[in-house]
């Protein structure tokens, strides 16, 4: 996709840890297409060590693979906009929590800071949803994040609807052609894509 060649990308995670090694994934098709990789953690991401990985090694691959330091504190994140440091923010694997935080405005982790200081400019924010309760108490974040100037949504499926029937997430492999789309300003039928 000769679209994202040079395009600054803020590559935001979050504390779904089971979508992390999808994230890696993701990550490495980015830089292979070209792209200015800006790494940002939120707090748990960053510290927390789970049955998916130690925190350590998973800073250790997102510098490795960007190439820079992880943008991990509130101060670090606010001068994204200002110093008009990337062309798109993508929430890589956005949780309930992060939804909920971004539809009330809640600017209290790098990654909602990363969000608000990059909105500043009036560029796309793409989520990349991964929340076990999309379909129960997140489903009223999503669909007013929807309608959001300037929130686009990686097309959203149910990962698991025997085991978990409340459970959404974005379509990893469909992030490249969605931040494609994002930055043109088309969004495509998002839910159950």
């Amino acid at each position: 996709m000769e679209e994202l060649k040079g395009k600054r990308v803020g590559f935001a995670m979050c504390g779904s840890f089971c979508t992390f090694s999808r994230c890696f994934d993701v990550l490495g098709e980015l830089t292979a297409l070209g792209c200015e990789i800006i790494p940002i953690m939120s707090y748990n991401a960053y510290d927390t060590d789970t049955r998916f990985g130690s925190a350590a090694e998973h800073r250790r691959r997102l510098e490795e693979m960007s190439g820079r330091e992880i943008i991990h504190t509130i101060p670090a994140a606010e001068p994204i906009g200002p110093k008009n440091m990337t062309d798109i923010m993508l929430v890589a694997n956005c949780t309930g929590n992060t939804l909920a935080k971004l539809a009330a405005s809640i600017t209290d982790t790098p990654v909602t800071m990363a969000v608000k200081s990059h909105l500043r400019g009036s560029k796309p924010v793409l989520l990349n949803i991964a929340t076990n309760d999309a379909l129960a108490g997140a489903a009223k974040n999503i669909f007013s994040l929807i309608n959001y100037k300037n929130y686009y949504f990686v097309p959203i499926k149910q990962d698991d609807f025997v085991n978990k029937p409340f459970s959404l997430t974005g379509d990893f492999d469909r992030i490249p052609e969605s931040l494609v789309r994002a930055l043109s300003g088309f969004q495509p039928q998002p839910v159950l894509g």
